[in-house]
């Protein structure tokens, strides 16, 4: 039983520590990916494979990922071996992707599971797409580049020439239109020597179905090789040899030819089956490779219609290879059954939030903001900063005044009922308040606006008092000369200009607030719009008119309306409530400068 239950544990430990396993904590959601040969019924060898993985909102939260694509990574089911992969089309503004990845040594009738990591901003570029295909691999055309549209995604590095601009809505996001006029020429491809395995994939949709039109061909003298469709019948010719007819394909329709050459025979397969077989030997071939022409003619029409995925390797590859990638790449119902993208698994490390996303997108709009734009967003923050360094002395002023004052009228409502009580010939006694107050009590209450007016009034009775005592009575007290009607005035005046400058004290530096609130809203604004006139006048130059070419520049432009409007909403906010406070303080100093004025008028008399 001991053994059972310590078994059980190693277990649970394992599958613990497996449901752990985490690519990178940089990473915060992965996929899981499942292509399951069995469900589509591929029986023969495949090996490695270059798969083909679509992308779209349906599947995948394309906001949570870099706005290139450039932060996913693919690993094996054991979360650490990293699968070579690159992006074919990446559509941030459509949803929409289409990524190879390389899956080692893929099992016919079995599942192989990869996973999908995604999420994370501070990812590197993703390697080279010539890293996606094996050696073996000499062309691979996704006729996806707009700058050239025969770019090799091979190690090979074999550019067509002379091919049009790429077809959008081919099989595979963008394709080859071509009309079967002009040959699109390969001239930098690797001889085919004699007898050599051979394998050429393509995606044809053929526009009319002519006699004998060439989709690719490579003529060197007596030699030659020619891959068509005769009538919408798919063949391969070898040195005037032909492989064995079968059913024509449809027109307007998307088929996958395949010719695969080994040992003196080459075998022809249509969307992934066998079709038909030519025994002749691979002759030795050096020039360059022509597509949808034969320029040397031979009895050959060019051949008319859409062009995708053009794939050849010097290699000799496998029925089921072949079967996979007709199905991978197609658009059946057998392709849904072969791969399956999970939900997506949020990382325990750390959970993005809807702040983070927004933070992130921001972080990636400041990329395309113009220098001008970073001169009034550095000018913003400096008004920022100074703003909330004045509110935030303005805030612990205020709270010092507010503790202050309450101390201060403690005290003071114990004298206020007799002003006489305080001998104004003592300075400790009217600085104390009679004697009332501490010197830990005095310390605080001279932050108050309060008792700075208290202690200018007192001054001023003082000074009025001082020249007319009389004679000490029995006691020791002297007696009170009064205070006139005019000096009470006079009085009065003092402590509402003492009050002023505490106006003035408490409404000191509040104009960079002010400024803020007026300049931050401007600022901004000057800012997008020099950064909008920035992106037309580069649009006017370039003669590009899209959304890509707008968008960042117009994001960005805006970016600096957005730090005017930060600077100043939050501006305006605090300066309403420090003002209200302000307003509270002055209220009180008017109220206790009636009230000192009252008990002044009432202790004092003139005799």
């Amino acid at each position: 039983m001991l053994k059972k239950l310590l078994c059980l544990l190693a277990f649970a430990t394992a599958l613990h520590a497996e449901e752990k396993l985490w690519l990178d904590p940089g990473y915060t959601i992965r996929k899981k990916i499942d292509i399951d040969t069995k469900a589509a019924a591929i029986t023969d060898p495949i090996g490695t494979s270059a798969v083909l993985v679509r992308l779209h909102e349906g599947v995948m939260s394309f906001m949570s990922a870099k706005e290139d694509g450039s932060d996913l990574r693919f690993t094996a089911d054991d979360h650490k071996t990293v699968l070579k992969h690159h992006v074919e089309k990446w559509d941030s503004l459509l949803n929409e992707a289409y990524v190879w990845v390389q899956v080692p040594e893929l099992k016919p009738a079995a599942s192989t599971t990869i996973w999908l990591y995604y999420g994370n901003s501070a990812a590197p570029a993703p390697e080279a797409a010539k890293e996606t295909y094996t050696a073996d691999s000499v062309l691979v055309y996704h006729f996806a580049d707009a700058a050239k549209v025969g770019t090799d995604s091979s190690a090979t590095g074999a550019n067509a020439e002379g091919a049009p601009p790429p077809a959008a809505g081919a099989l595979i996001g963008s394709g080859l239109r071509v009309f079967g006029q002009t040959p699109v020429k390969v001239n930098t491809l690797p001889e085919w020597a004699p007898g050599a395995p051979l394998t050429i994939s393509v995606w044809v949709k053929p526009s009319a179905l002519a006699a004998d039109a060439v989709i690719l061909s490579r003529r060197d003298g007596a030699n030659a090789l020619v891959l068509g469709l005769n009538n919408g019948v798919p063949f391969i010719e070898i040195n005037k040899q032909r492989s064995s007819p079968g059913a024509p394909v449809s027109a307007s329709a998307w088929t996958h030819l395949a010719a695969v050459h080994d040992a003196g025979t080459t075998t022809v397969y249509v969307n992934g089956k066998s079709y038909g077989q030519l025994a002749a030997p691979m002759p030795s071939l050096k020039t360059p490779l022509e597509i949808s022409k034969d320029s040397t003619g031979a009895g050959l029409t060019g051949y008319t219609g859409e062009l995708d995925e053009l794939q050849i390797a010097k290699t000799a590859c496998p029925a089921g290879f072949i079967a996979f990638a007709a199905m991978n790449q197609g658009t059946t119902a057998d392709a849904q059954k072969l791969l399956a993208v999970g939900s997506d698994e949020a990382s325990d490390h750390e959970e993005e939030s809807e702040i983070t996303k927004h933070l992130t997108l921001i972080k990636d709009i400041s990329k395309d903001l113009t220098f001008d734009g970073w001169v009034v967003i550095f000018l913003c923050t400096l008004l920022a900063i100074v703003g909330w360094a004045i509110a935030l002395g303005k805030f612990f002023y205020l709270n010092t005044i507010e503790k202050a004052s309450k101390e201060f009228l403690k005290r003071w409502h114990s004298i206020s009922s007799d002003l006489t009580s305080i001998d104004h010939e003592d300075e400790n006694s009217v600085k104390s308040l009679g004697g009332t107050a501490s010197a830990k009590s005095m310390k605080l209450m001279r932050q108050s606006p309060l008792y700075q007016i208290y202690h200018l009034g007192s001054e001023e009775i003082n000074h009025r008092l001082k020249d007319g005592p009389g004679p000490r009575e029995k006691g020791g007290v002297k007696p009170t000369k009064g205070l006139s009607g005019r000096s009470i005035q006079a009085i009065k005046a003092t402590l509402h200009g003492g009050m002023v400058r505490e106006v003035q004290k408490l409404n000191g530096k509040l104009v960079f607030l002010t400024i803020g609130i007026a300049g931050g809203p401007y600022l901004g604004l000057l800012g997008t719009v020099i950064g909008v006139m920035i992106t037309f006048a580069v649009i006017a130059k370039s003669g590009e008119v899209e959304v890509n070419s707008i968008a960042p520049g117009i994001a960005g432009a805006l970016l600096a309306t957005v730090a005017g409007l930060a600077v100043a909403i939050p501006a305006l906010f605090i300066y309403s409530y420090l003002s209200s406070r302000i307003k509270d303080v002055v209220t009180n100093m008017e109220t206790f400068i009636d009230e000192f004025i009252a008990k002044m008028a009432e202790h004092h008399k003139e005799s």
